[in-house]
């Protein structure tokens, strides 16, 4: 039984338990000759959604998930936030999760505290310098949490410490997912599962799901068996049907519980971090369960899931027959507990942000001073973040400029200023962009990716209660923060720093559950700078223009965006192979190790997996000894759920296969290959964002028409940087996608949350 499912993308949001099997036929791949030379308007069609059954496998989310496909890693591990830096042998992936657990805990602690339900909108209990407090103190462990609350603030800081110099060290990815079970265990949960003639080979994942007794709990709840990654309802139902025999039937309250968990968990997948109640009840009815409002009541009843009634922006005005207001409407949201405190921390972290920024910290006239200096683009987000703790800065790749303007402003002052980038590529990005305003700025910049800084294994590490030891912090590719990270992130700021979330709203949202960046924008509780600084040439133009929902028809005399038309996935398949191999270096100059193909979904004939055996077979043919896999294979390494980080293989021996990607080698163990790796000429958007290529190939095969949207196509197509080929098999669903496919909503409470803390800007 597979633990991804066939598409990629967006598991479409509003559809929580929608199924759809994708095939993989394999792929043909010979050369051909033309390839680009059309530079026609119609570019490709996007796949925003490639089909998609979160059900079959946490996981192939576009992204996030292990080898980008499977969600185990998205389990707890390690040990805490700061472990990679005194214990090497922790991966990142595992000091990452480590943080992760620990916020997870301490959010736990403050719901427990809690007297009575959570009241929608309400403010939550608890000062927010108290639990900031608190978390230093968990984290560095030296000081009781009661002490903590009372300590006095920092100081401003003033004195800027360079980082010192780290060499790219071997990791070894964690060897399991959440956490091995024991072997008895393991054979008492196959026992069962054989008793029922279920695969055996769920054993080891069903005990790691279930913990202690999982032979025990399975007997007495079959459907428990839909924790595990990968399994179907049906699949479920039919393993219920073999333990209980007569006793099993549609209307048990054991299955609509189980239902009920599982809906929200694809509902998580496709990026929610909640469900409207009659959502989830018609979800539960399409399930075949008889009385979807007790399988809910029974869910919440067993603490399994958390009820939210969240006041509606829509007032409702006083009567003309009484003086009192009707009561304001609200709307009943279901979710996972997880996530629903995730979401409260990080409104929490948030509001202290902008409540805490020091009036002391340096003179007016030296932050406008530093404004007057720098280059114009960057002086309004200058400006901006002088005055306020929380900043949004909206623009395309060209707007790094403005951040690496504000970094060497900030450094002028003596603050010590760090930007986090998505992806490892970004510091490359944002580096290219500081030397545009002269080579002195780039040594200036102090540039981390988001999972190292969380992690410890890069960035300016913690102070003496646990924090960042920074006074501002950038965050950059901010649409793609989930809301486990956003949480983390903004606990571990220190009071008095300031935060900058900079990105494009243009491209997909985060693999991950909940839409941070957006929901900021919409909430209108911060400043929001909008960059003035186009991205340039031809692709820039394009790739502007599909952001406000027109396909333009661009002037491209050095080919630098070319349209390849196809008539089936076939002709597809072929025309990538031969653009990628052969007309992109010859015509373009560009090799094929700089040349990304990117298409919507992991499965079908078009999907990732057949265009890498395609492209493996002309650019790097071997017997794939190792899981698939040869020396020089293009790879996509998942180090945790949500994220893939692209390299290479380098080798393969007794201590698993060997990476390196960012230029840090990585040791994968072998059972852990299948989960974490896949090859990598050939990327879904979501795995792409936050990379750029020299060169990108686009693949938009016919039978993606329907899920095509324009953050998709946006997102795809801006990932060229020199050179834009499209493999283009829509004809006019491509423009229409464009002009009238938005980003599929997502259901999210931070606006609501937000609203209840900090007061609406302007």
């Amino acid at each position: 039984m597979s633990t991804e499912p066939e598409t990629t993308e967006d598991t479409g949001p509003g559809t929580p338990g929608a199924d759809t099997a994708a095939d993989t036929p394999q792929a043909g791949g010979d050369d051909a000759d033309a390839g680009a030379t059309g530079q026609e308007t119609d570019a490709p069609s996007e796949d925003g959604a490639a089909d998609g059954d979160a059900a079959a496998g946490r996981g192939d989310h576009d992204t996030e998930t292990s080898a980008d496909g499977d969600d185990e890693s998205s389990a707890d591990g390690g040990t805490g936030p700061e472990g990679s830096a005194d214990a090497p042998q922790l991966s990142e992936a595992e000091a990452e999760l480590a943080a992760q657990r620990v916020e997870r805990e301490r959010i736990e602690r403050r719901r427990a505290e809690k007297q009575g339900p959570v009241e929608a909108g309400g403010k939550l209990s608890g000062k927010a310098a108290d639990l900031l407090a608190a978390v230093r103190a968990v984290e560095s462990g030296e000081k009781p949490v009661a002490a903590a609350f009372h300590d006095p603030e920092p100081a401003p800081r003033r004195v800027v410490v360079p980082e010192p110099e780290r060499r790219p060290q071997p990791v070894t990815a964690s060897a399991t997912g959440p956490a091995a079970a024991a072997p008895e265990a393991v054979a008492a949960v196959r026992a069962v599962l054989a008793a029922a003639g279920a695969p055996d080979t769920l054993a080891p994942q069903v005990a790691a799901a279930l913990g202690e007794d999982a032979d025990r709990q399975l007997r007495e709840d079959p459907w428990q068996l839909l924790r595990v990654a990968g399994v179907r309802p049906e699949q479920a139902d039919g393993f219920a049907r073999a333990l209980l025999g007569a006793e099993c039937g549609p209307e048990d309250e054991r299955r609509g519980r189980a239902l009920t968990v599982w809906l929200l968990e694809q509902a998580a997948l496709a990026g929610h971090t909640a469900l409207d109640a009659p959502a989830l009840t018609a979800a539960l009815t399409q399930r075949s369960v008889p009385d979807p409002d007790a399988a809910v009541q029974s869910t919440l009843a067993e603490g399994e899931a958390l009820v939210f009634q969240d006041a509606l922006d829509t007032a409702a005005p006083a009567r003309e027959d009484t003086e009192e207001p009707e009561e304001r409407p609200v709307r009943v949201l279901i979710g996972l507990e997880r996530y629903a405190l995730a979401e409260e921390s990080l409104a929490d972290g948030l509001a202290r942000v902008m409540n805490s920024l020091p009036k002391d910290d340096g003179p007016a006239a030296d932050w406008e001073h530093a404004a007057t200096s720098a280059p114009r683009p960057a002086a309004e987000l200058i400006r901006a973040v002088a005055g306020h703790g929380l900043v949004l800065h909206t623009g395309g790749d060209a707007s790094g400029a403005e951040v690496a303007g504000l970094l060497h402003a900030v450094r002028s002052l003596g603050l010590r200023g760090w930007a986090a980038t998505h992806a490892a590529d970004g510091r490359r990005r944002l580096a290219s962009r500081a030397a545009e305003d002269g080579p002195e700025a780039a040594p200036d910049l102090q540039v981390t990716t988001v999972a190292g800084l969380l992690s410890g294994a890069e960035g300016p590490g913690r102070d003496a209660d646990g924090a960042l030891d920074l006074d501002l912090l950038v965050v950059m590719d901010a649409p793609q923060l989930d809301v486990e990270t956003a949480a983390v992130l903004a606990e571990s700021l220190p009071d008095g720093a300031r935060l900058v979330l900079s990105g494009d709203p243009g491209v997909l949202w985060s693999a991950g559950p909940g839409r941070i960046f957006a929901d900021l924008l919409a909430a209108h509780v911060c400043p929001a700078v909008a960059s003035r600084t186009p991205d340039p040439g031809p692709i820039g133009e394009l790739v502007s223009g599909i952001g406000v929902g027109e396909l333009l028809q661009v002037e491209a005399p050095g080919k630098e965006v070319v349209i390849v038309p196809v008539r089936d996935a076939g002709e597809a398949v072929h025309r990538t192979v031969q653009l990628v191999a052969d007309s992109v270096p010859r015509a373009i100059g560009i090799p094929a190790e700089q040349t990304q193909v990117i298409t919507p979904g992991h499965g079908g004939a078009v999907g990732t997996r057949a265009l890498n055996a395609a492209l493996k077979e002309r650019l790097n043919p071997g017997p794939g000894r190792f899981g698939g896999f040869d020396p020089g294979d293009r790879i996509a390494y998942s180090p945790a759920s949500g994220r893939s980080v692209p390299g290479h293989v380098v080798k393969a021996d007794a201590e698993g296969l060997h990476l390196e990607c960012a230029g840090v080698p990585v040791v994968v163990p072998k059972e852990r290959v299948e989960q974490s790796v896949r090859h990598g000429w050939a990327l879904t958007a979501h795995q792409a964002v936050g990379t750029t290529w020299p060169a990108a190939v686009v693949v938009l095969p016919g039978d993606t028409a329907q899920s095509l949207t324009r953050p998709w196509v946006y997102t795809a197509f801006g990932r060229a940087g020199r050179h834009l080929s499209v493999v283009h098999g829509v004809e006019q669903a491509l423009p229409r996608a464009v002009a009238e496919v938005p980003q599929k909503p997502r259901t999210t409470r931070l606006p609501a949350l937000l609203k209840a803390l900090v007061p609406t800007a302007g």
